[in-house]
């Protein structure tokens, strides 16, 4: 009967009604996981704990259980925890299911193939823009760009991306994280909005020996049918290489790139949708 009643609880979608029941024990374990995906950083038993707002004695066989499934993993020197190859594997998949990354992956080769730059493909976090997807190419680069780095709101052409094309009531949370002063807050977004008003104005972001010396780089955002964000490219290239002017045959190879996903992403939808 109690099944009955969960499953008649569902909504159209498959999701849980208000009404479905749900197990404790699951939703304190999930509220762990949680604390310390916020902390962003391997934590000890205390502070995981303290976050996750349980006692240490009642979270102590939770992060065991959560050890032994893989979700977690626990560095013997230090007794800190952290993600898991589970929590790794479950993300993958997550990532992998996404039609917006599928159709990215690809086209991202080639254009790193045909072009010589590196490129990343970003996607939206609380903490700010993540990469989600690295392609590297012939020009070697001296950067510290890797899959699961945050990219500056204000110093890279990704982050300014991001902002420029998402609601603004969508990255205070980031850029408090980034910039927790209030006071250089209210500085920084009287100089940022000239920098997005121009971002907006060309479709993309671009920026020239910064954050690091020598090494520039251009960002097309990627939107859906319904007008929303989904991935960021960033083409990076040395300085000397990179043409980053708006009508160059960089930024136009990326506009392209972008363009070609978005329609892509949009097939895939109403595939979904014919097969519904």
């Amino acid at each position: 009967m109690d099944g009955a009643a969960d499953a008649a609880s569902q909504s159209e979608s498959g999701q849980p009604g208000r009404g479905s029941r749900g197990v404790q024990s699951v939703d304190v374990a999930a509220r762990v996981l949680q604390a310390l995906a916020q902390a962003r950083r391997p934590l000890g038993p205390g502070d995981l704990a303290s976050l996750a707002g349980l006692p240490p004695a009642q979270a102590h066989p939770y992060l065991v259980s959560l050890t032994r499934l893989g979700l977690l993993k626990r560095d013997p020197m230090s007794g800190d925890y952290a993600p898991g190859p589970m929590t790794l594997r479950l993300a993958l998949l997550h990532l992998e299911n996404d039609s917006a990354y599928r159709a990215a992956v690809p086209r991202v080769v080639t254009f790193a193939r045909e072009t010589g730059f590196c490129v990343a493909i970003c996607t939206s976090a609380p903490q700010g823009p993540v990469v989600v997807h690295v392609e590297r190419a012939a020009f070697p680069l001296h950067v510290n760009l890797h899959v699961g780095s945050v990219m500056s709101l204000t110093t890279t052409s990704t982050g300014r991306a991001f902002c420029a094309f998402t609601p603004q009531d969508r990255w205070p949370q980031a850029w408090h994280e980034q910039m927790p002063d209030s006071v250089a807050m209210a500085d920084e977004c009287r100089r940022f909005d000239t920098l997005l008003d121009e971002t907006r104005e060309h479709g993309m972001s671009r920026s020239v020996n910064a954050p690091s010396p020598s090494v520039s780089s251009l960002c097309a955002p990627v939107f859906d049918a319904s007008g929303r964000l989904r991935l960021a490219l960033t083409a990076i290239g040395p300085t000397a290489a990179l043409d980053v002017a708006w009508d160059g045959a960089a930024a136009g190879a990326l506009r392209a790139t972008a363009k070609a996903i978005a329609s892509q992403i949009d097939a895939l939808g109403e595939r979904v949708e014919s097969v519904s």
